[in-house]
Order: structure tokens, then C-alpha cells, then sequence
């Protein structure tokens, strides 16, 4: 099988994958923060990652995947007083709904799931070890800051330099810090913040910086120095380059060998925001479209490519999903698993160890679809269906796929579909053929595609 390759944005350049210790590979991920449902955004996150651990783990490395929680955050903070509950409600109520959202989209959970209040004393323990080696200070207003200036490799990752950052910089008078580029720590406590959202420390109560958190969770579950660290395009700057900042200045050698970034959403070519009013959660969507669907819409893209989002999009990426169950309708998978050396998987694994190429791998279920159709291959749809599984697709019952999907648009549930299909079928054996003619016309018309079998059997799928 061809060697894994990944665009390694550190590098800017596609790369072999040597993992650190052979056979092993330990991934970090930059998850939610939770004070609002997932959107769009964070559906490609999650299903693209969960498509990066799953081909890991199916070229045979032993994936050690660690998926951060942010649940403490002035957005938090200021969520929860808003809304009168405590932290721990909100967060808990919004982990939940991710779990929720994460496992409608076929996302297995990672290995571990760290919240950031579970690491405080790790990340006391690491802005320490950054003020003893000269890169952290106590500002004026109370705040530990990272001193950017003091760390030689800094914009490595985004190639941004300091003077272009120095440029760019906003000036604002209410802070402590040395150098307007310098970040934060650990916050000071500020009155009015509950007692939750506070802990002691010798530079005084307070809590983490958003940074800290990743540096001091990924140093705890996968050692100072590992292997792949992924999120979406927007935390290779500032974040993603602060966790560098922070970690090889604690720790004086590399941090990350593989950097992997995600990119952005675009809602009909715009960017997703609330203030366009085009920002969409994940169970918005969900409410007119089948989990799979979005799934199959997400990885028929290049995980890098900008992702546009639309109905129209959404509504080819089911069609094109159906034509693949329809092929496993009619032709029934043998029993069996993965023929690995058989051509069209041969021609999908190069794909994915082409940087997780999933347009590539999604071609060939198409050609092994189409051969399907022309063979009726019970071996060839094993492979299809074998295939799928890979990427997390095509292990429904192809039927109750090609049935599912929203009522909203036709406002038909499957009750209400049966009901009129016997009642066709009452009115084609009175002769009443204008009747069932009308009655295939309401069906069509809510996107019911019916199919006549002899026997006066009728299946029917949704369009």
C-alpha cells in the first residue's frame, strides 16, 4: 500500500507520515467551547477528524485521539449569568448536545475528551515552568502573560513575522502588558465573576488563558511531544501558534510534528456569521436533512477546500448518496469484510493516504457503484458497502435510507405515504385511474419517488 502523505501546514508541504514511535500515532484536536449548540463549522471538524482517526486506524496504527472541551471562557461566564444557571448546567447541557450532534453525523468519540476545569493544576504547573525559563510575567492589572518578543521561533506556523503582527496590532489602554502581542496566561479574577470561574494560585485567583488549555491537556494525554495536531484554518493563527509559543518555550524542544488544518465554511459563497443571518447549527440542519446526508456532503469535499454550504448543495449530496444505496438495494451485499487487495480499494486507500483525498475515494464508490449496477455483483456490493465503512457511510438498510429523510418539505411522514400508496392501489383496482394518477402526483409533488413491482407491490423512496 502507497505511504501515507499529509499536508503538513507547519512545512507548507505535503509530507510522508513518520509517526514518533512506529505503529503508534497520537492525535490532538481543537474541540467546541461549550456555550451555544455546534454549527456547520464544527460539524467539518468533527466528521473530518473522525475521518483522519478512522483511516489511522484502519491502516493498522494504534490511535491515541484526544478531543479538548472548553468549559470555562468569558463567553461562558457571560452565557450562563445571562441565562441565571450555574457554569456546570450550561456546559453540561451544551456537552451534551454536541454528543448528540457528534453522533447523529456518525462521529466515533475520541479516546479521551479532556475539560479544560479538570487541568487547572497542569496549567499552573506549565505557565510556571514558562516564567522560570523567562517567556511568562505578572503584569499590572494582575494577569500572567506570555512575552512573545522572548520566543525566537514565534509565526512559524502561520508565517506571519513580527513586525507584519506589530503592524496590525490594536492598542488597548486597559492592560498590563509589556508588548501589545503578548497574550494572557491566566486571567485575574474580576469582580462579579462566581466563585466557580475562580481559582487560586500564587499570582492570585483567577483562571486560564483559552491557550494554556490545549498546551497543558495535550502534555498531559499524549507526552510534551507528538504526533498530528488538527483544528479548522481559524486557530492556526492566533491559537495554534500560541500552543507552539507556549509548549516548546516550557519545554525546549518540538512540540507538534504534523500540523493539520481544516478549511472554513461559506454559506452560498458568503461567510457563515450570525449578523448575516446565515448561521446554521447542526441540528437546524438536521431538521431537513438526513445525518448522512450532511456526512456525505462534508467529506464528498477536500478537507483543506473551502466547504460551500447551501440547500442545493445539500439536496445534490442526497441524491448522489442514494444512487450508492440504491446500488445496495438491488443488489445485496454478500457476507463478508474488506477485500483489501481487490483494484477499487486498492485505488481508494492511495486516495486517502494522499492527504485523506476523499473526492478521489469517493469516485471510486461511484465506479464500484456502477459495476454493481451492471454486474449485480453480491461480492462487488460487499466491497461498496466494505469500502463506506471505512469513511463511516452505507451501513444503514439501504431501504430505510432510501425512506428517511425530512417531512417538512412535503409535510409526509412514512405513515401518511403508506396510507396514500394503498390508497392508489385501492383506486387502480376500482379503475379509478384519474384517482391514482392524482394520488402519484401529491407523492411526486413531496419528493416521494414510488416504484411498481409486479405482484402489485410498491416501494418507494424519498427523491
Amino acid at each position: 500500500m502507497s505511504e501515507l502523505k499529509i499536508y503538513n501546514t507547519l512545512a507548507r508541504d505535503k509530507q510522508t507520515f513518520s509517526p514518533i514511535e512506529p505503529g503508534k500515532v497520537r492525535l490532538y484536536v481543537c474541540g467546541m467551547t461549550v456555550y451555544d449548540y455546534c454549527h456547520i463549522g464544527h460539524a467539518r471538524v468533527l466528521v473530518v477528524f473522525d475521518l483522519v482517526q478512522r483511516w489511522l486506524r484502519a491502516s493498522g496504527y494504534d490511535v491515541t485521539y484526544v478531543r479538548n472541551i472548553t468549559d470555562i471562557d468569558d463567553k461562558i461566564i457571560k452565557r450562563a449569568q445571562e441565562n441565571g444557571e450555574t457554569i456546570h448546567q450550561l456546559t453540561e447541557r451544551f456537552i451534551a448536545a454536541m454528543n448528540e450532534d457528534a453522533d447523529a453525523l456518525g462521529v466515533q468519540r475520541p479516546d479521551h475528551e479532556p475539560r479544560a476545569t479538570q487541568y487547572v493544576p497542569q496549567m499552573l504547573a506549565l505557565i510556571d515552568k514558562l516564567e522560570k525559563n523567562g517567556l511568562a510575567y505578572k503584569a499590572t492589572d494582575g494577569d500572567v502573560n506570555y512575552s512573545v518578543r522572548d520566543f525566537p521561533g514565534y509565526g512559524k506556523l502561520s508565517g506571519k513575522s513580527l513586525d507584519d503582527l506589530r503592524a496590525g496590532e490594536r492598542v488597548d489602554v486597559n492592560t498590563g502588558k509589556r508588548d501589545p502581542l503578548d497574550f494572557v496566561l491566566w486571567k485575574a479574577a474580576k469582580a462579579g465573576e462566581p466563585d466557580e470561574a475562580k481559582w487560586d494560585s500564587h499570582w492570585g485567583c483567577g483562571r486560564p488563558g483559552w491557550h494554556i488549555e490545549c498546551s497543558a491537556m495535550s502534555n498531559e494525554l499524549l507526552g510534551d511531544h507528538f504526533d498530528i495536531h488538527g483544528g479548522g484554518q481559524d486557530l492556526q493563527f492566533p491559537h495554534h501558534e500560541n500552543e507552539i509559543a507556549q509548549s516548546e518555550g516550557a519545554h525546549q524542544h518540538a512540540f507538534v510534528n504534523y500540523w493539520m488544518h481544516n478549511g472554513f465554511v461559506r454559506i452560498d459563497n458568503e461567510k457563515m456569521s450570525k449578523s448575516l443571518g446565515n448561521f446554521f447549527t447542526i441540528r437546524d440542519v438536521l431538521k431537513n436533512y438526513d445525518p448522512e446526508v450532511m456526512r456525505f456532503f462534508i467529506l464528498r469535499a477536500h478537507y483543506r477546500s473551502p466547504l460551500n454550504y447551501s440547500d442545493a448543495h445539500l439536496d445534490d449530496a442526497r441524491g448522489a448518496l442514494t444512487r450508492l444505496y440504491t446500488a445496495l438495494k438491488d443488489v445485496p451485499a454478500e457476507a463478508g469484510g474488506l477485500d483489501a487487495d481487490e483494484s477499487h480499494a486498492k485505488r481508494f486507500a492511495e486516495a486517502l493516504n494522499d492527504d485523506f483525498n476523499t473526492p478521489v475515494a469517493m469516485s471510486v464508490l461511484f465506479e464500484l457503484a456502477n459495476e454493481v449496477n451492471r454486474g449485480r455483483s453480491p461480492q462487488l456490493a460487499r466491497q461498496l458497502k466494505a469500502l463506506g465503512a471505512v469513511i463511516g457511510l452505507l451501513q444503514r438498510d439501504p431501504v430505510e435510507f432510501l425512506k428517511s429523510g425530512p417531512t417538512a418539505a412535503g409535510g409526509l411522514d412514512e405513515g401518511k405515504i403508506e396510507e396514500l400508496i394503498a390508497a392508489r392501489k385501492a383506486a387502480k383496482q376500482g379503475r379509478d385511474f384519474a384517482e391514482a394518477d392524482r394520488i402519484r402526483a401529491e407523492l411526486t409533488a413531496a419528493g416521494i419517488v414510488l416504484e411498481d413491482k409486479s405482484g402489485g407491490l410498491t416501494e418507494w423512496r424519498r427523491a
